[in-house]
């Protein structure tokens, strides 16, 4: 059974001159431990995708599940479940880095000791020991992301969403991210659903990528094995198609 199972799913918000159209009949699964990454242009309903597998959105029509339960009809049995890193850290500025990584924990109700450790456990992994006390604003961009992994994996969540996660940094810190990310997954076998506008991120992060058109449908669904990972021709052909695809906006014939 999927761990994730998409079924001609659509979204339309309702706009003052007329209706939006963000997700047309898109289908796709995702398989327990799979990281699946998902590319689009810009606007193409990646982020409504996303928040529908958030429970944040109700589908207008079709049925997202997750377990076999749809996150917005079944958001309070969701509730630790997922969890999720931003393009944006949301961290409280208030609040310390330590302060920060338990905010979920806390949240959940876990205990002050529990939370803690857990906590810290999780800014030793993402290379934050020594700066627990540090406040939001005395951090780089990249070290606030890394908090926000961290808070994202403490919860130890059943699946992990990103949304444009690495998109706003320099691309030396974005590579150690994806590099130290892609090992968290891993090591912890998280189901996670990666979405990104960067194909060349899409092809490095997922063991499948999803490439959806506009308004957001599935227009290929492809496995990037090892070996098309480190072979440079492989990779670039691979990239050609998706880009292809993209502007054309149509379903390619060998997805």
């Amino acid at each position: 059974m999927s761990k994730i199972e998409c079924r001609n799913l659509t979204k339309v918000f309702r706009l003052g001159s007329g209706n939006l159209e963000a997700i047309k009949d898109l289908s796709f699964e995702v398989n327990a431990g799979e990281l699946v990454a998902v590319v689009g242009k810009t606007g193409c309903g990646k982020s409504s995708t996303l928040n529908i597998i958030l429970g944040l959105e109700k589908p207008t029509a079709g049925r997202l599940a997750i377990d076999g339960k749809e996150p917005y009809a079944e958001f309070d049995y969701f509730r630790g479940k997922l969890s999720a890193v931003f393009q944006t850290d949301r961290l409280l500025p208030w609040r310390t880095v330590l302060q920060n990584a338990t905010y979920a924990l806390e949240i959940l109700g876990i205990t002050e000791v529990r939370r803690l450790e857990k906590a810290r456990y999780w800014l030793e992994k993402v290379g934050l020991s020594g700066f627990e006390n540090a406040y939001p604003h005395e951090l780089s961009g990249g070290m606030r992301q890394r908090v926000g992994i961290a808070r994202a994996f403490s919860i130890d969540p059943d699946v992990l969403l990103c949304d444009e996660a690495f998109g706003h940094l320099d691309e030396v810190t974005a590579n150690k991210l994806r590099a130290d990310f892609l090992n968290l997954v891993r090591e912890t076998n998280k189901t996670s659903v990666f979405i990104t506008h960067d194909i060349d991120e899409a092809m490095e992060l997922g063991e499948r990528v999803l490439v959806l058109g506009k308004p957001a449908r599935l227009l290929m669904d492809v496995q990037v094995s090892r070996s098309i990972k480190d072979d440079h021709t492989k990779r670039g052909e691979l990239k050609s198609r998706i880009i292809k695809a993209i502007e054309s906006d149509e379903p390619a014939e060998h997805g």
